[in-house]
């Protein structure tokens, strides 16, 4: 196993959570403290954020360290996590609707 961090692929992940996020490299680094270039810089694999920066955008674009490290996304509590965001503000009906489909597709998940 390789035991070296891939800067570039860390970037793209960051850049992946914040576009679905919705957020500008400006509002992200608004968000955590740093500056518009240095989120760009991380993005693209040049600069290395430490430990306390990486923590920061993690929690800003709801996602967990180790989808950051490792790529995880298919850890069931990211996506939910990722899935409660999205719905969070939205038509209290439309959620129960949606949710009511998720159900439905769950219980039918071995016939597809």
């Amino acid at each position: 196993m390789d035991k070296s961090i891939d800067y570039a692929a860390l970037g793209r992940r960051i850049r992946s959570a914040r576009k679905a996020q919705g957020f500008s490299q400006e509002k992200l680094g608004e968000l955590c403290g740093i500056s518009t270039a240095h989120v760009g810089h991380i993005e693209r694999g040049t600069r290395i954020p430490s430990a306390d920066v990486l923590f920061r955008l993690a929690v800003e674009l709801q996602v967990s360290m180790d989808y950051l490290f490792f790529d995880s996304s298919t850890d069931c509590n990211s996506v939910l996590k990722s899935i409660s965001s999205r719905l969070a503000g939205r038509d209290g009906e439309k959620v129960k609707i949606f949710l009511t489909t998720v159900k439905a597709l769950a219980d039918k998940i071995d016939d597809l």
